[in-house]
């Protein structure tokens, strides 16, 4: 039995571009289980990282974000308590993954936990959001720049830059970067949703968890990730980014999604987040017997 397991999608990462990654997973104290999924055309990594802590499965084509982390969760199931979802430009300290066992440990309502995320220079990336509304990722992504100081105020809404990133909140929408979860809340919510092939999967899982767990931004701890938005620059990943957004969309709701209202309202105006789900499926109750 593992105390925390992990997966890292790679698709044609250079050896010397995730060493480090990998190395600071295997620093940890704990008893760790590495799963590196591979979704380039040729398994040219299979003998880099020769582990007993390490498990690689190699995909043989790109079968997707969200589908290739799937792979490892379900191996993880019951040989773990903790699973670590982490990006492959993600580097951090060994004794943070004890530092966040350990909160989890105290924390047992909570289902989710990501820690402060900072770029290579040591300035904060904001990576804690409100659950997106089409305007939202419009702004965001189609706005001219000369044009976005018009927008300041409602974008930084979104990434709830009010809010005090040194303290601990509960948070809707946390990053895919690096997503500290249980394995048993992962059983219980579901894994990654497989019509997403990259781009807002890790959005719907955390509004999945959150329904019935605390999600958690814990800046006691970060990390470093090297963050580039490539769909800002690559034509094919911007295709992705709005096919996801569609998805995404289609299955929450566009403009009429209430439950997405209270946990935005909630989660800026720092009242209590209630559990959105367990209130919503009462309404709809009490409705259907009207």
């Amino acid at each position: 039995m593992y105390e925390i397991s992990c997966s890292i999608v790679l698709f044609h990462d250079a050896v010397d571009d995730i060493r480090k990654t990998i190395e600071c997973f295997l620093s940890s104290t704990r008893r760790v289980k590495l799963f590196l999924v591979d979704n380039s055309s040729e398994d040219t990594l299979r003998y880099e990282f020769n582990s007993p802590q390490i498990e690689y499965i190699f995909t043989g084509r790109n079968i997707g974000y969200g589908s290739a982390h799937n792979l490892a969760i379900r191996k993880a199931q019951g040989c773990s308590k903790y699973h670590l979802i982490l990006n492959p430009d993600v580097e951090f300290e060994a004794s943070i993954l004890d530092k966040l066992f350990k909160f989890m440990e105290q924390n047992e309502d909570i289902g989710l936990v990501m820690p402060k995320v900072l770029y290579k220079t040591g300035e904060i990336q904001y990576l804690c959001k409100t659950l997106p509304s089409p305007s939202d990722l419009f702004a965001r992504r189609f706005i001219p720049g000369p044009l976005k100081g018009f927008f300041k105020n409602y974008l930084e809404r979104y990434e709830l830059k009010h809010k005090d990133y040194n303290s601990t909140m509960e948070v809707p929408n946390l990053s895919g970067c690096f997503m500290f979860t249980r394995t048993e809340v992962l059983a219980q919510v579901g894994f990654f949703d497989e019509q997403y092939f990259l781009y807002l999967e890790d959005t719907d899982l955390c509004r999945r968890i959150n329904a019935q767990y605390r999600t958690v931004y814990y800046p006691a701890v970060s990390i470093i990730h090297g963050y580039n938005k490539a769909s800002y620059k690559n034509l094919k990943l911007l295709k992705y980014h709005i096919k996801s957004s569609i998805q995404y969309f289609n299955k929450w709701g566009w403009f009429n999604d209430r439950e997405r209202l209270l946990i935005n309202r909630s989660a800026i105006h720092n009242t209590a987040l209630i559990r959105k789900t367990v209130i919503l499926k009462q309404e709809r109750a009490f409705t259907s017997t009207q």
